[in-house]
């Protein structure tokens, strides 16, 4: 007998996972757009895999430097969660073929949106979580991950928050961020933050969500303020 198309999919993100799940209504949820299905789908599983894979992170990070303090960890742990990687992590997954979405919402690029596929990999985390138990998650957030702790030599700096500590440091209060354009369509939308600094010109930035952009345009204003372009 043949096997159907949503078994083999399963099976499919089975054997990226390197797990066969006990529960398969477990994987099917995970795998389930709200589109798809307004009582079964992937939400619940995504908190819960949230909260697991942060602790997974933080325990990698612990492991792999053991000479850090909690600020610099911290900076770590925010930048390998952020939904821009899970979202990388999972397209290289190819998971976007295995999530059930409404029909409108593959009209619109949902297999290839950045929020659906981290939403995605957050519920597969919750779901391996309820059915194998932490060890199997941590083993897994290591494969996927370890590559991406190792990469960076220093902490990452977020942007925003630099730019915060520059202007506060010389007493010119909080950058203001401003939505300054928003094109494209609604499954790959560009947005265009303006922000602004008491005495400074004011500079753009963009990307694929506000924080993104809001990132850019302060990425951009701390080269300029630091002497580095502009």
């Amino acid at each position: 007998m043949s096997v159907s198309e949503p078994q083999s999919g399963l099976i499919a993100v089975e054997s990226l996972l390197g797990h066969v799940f006990v529960n398969r209504d477990l994987l099917r949820a995970a795998l389930t757009h709200a589109s798809a299905d307004g009582a079964d789908n992937y939400e619940r599983l995504e908190f819960l895999g949230d909260r697991v894979l942060g602790l997974a992170v933080a325990d990698l990070l612990y492991e792999t430097f053991p000479d850090e303090v909690e600020g610099p960890l911290a900076k770590r742990l925010a930048a390998l969660v952020q939904r821009s990687v899970l979202a990388d992590i999972a397209a290289k997954m190819d998971l976007g073929e295995s999530i059930a979405l409404s029909a409108a919402e593959r009209a619109a690029g949902g297999r290839e949106n950045e929020n659906i596929l981290a939403d995605t990999l957050e519920a597969l985390l919750g779901a391996l979580y309820r059915d194998a138990g932490y060890p199997a998650c941590a083993a897994l957030v290591r494969r996927l991950w370890e590559d991406r702790v190792r990469a960076d030599v220093a902490p990452p700096e977020d942007p925003k928050t630099a730019l915060q500590e520059w202007t506060q440091g010389r007493g010119l209060g909080l950058p203001i961020y401003t939505l300054a354009g928003r094109a494209g369509p609604d499954h790959a939308p560009v947005f265009t933050i303006q922000v602004d600094v008491s005495g400074y010109a004011p500079v753009q930035g963009s990307g694929s969500s506000r924080s993104r952009a809001e990132k850019a345009a302060a990425g951009n204003l701390l080269k300029i303020l630091r002497g580095e372009g502009g």
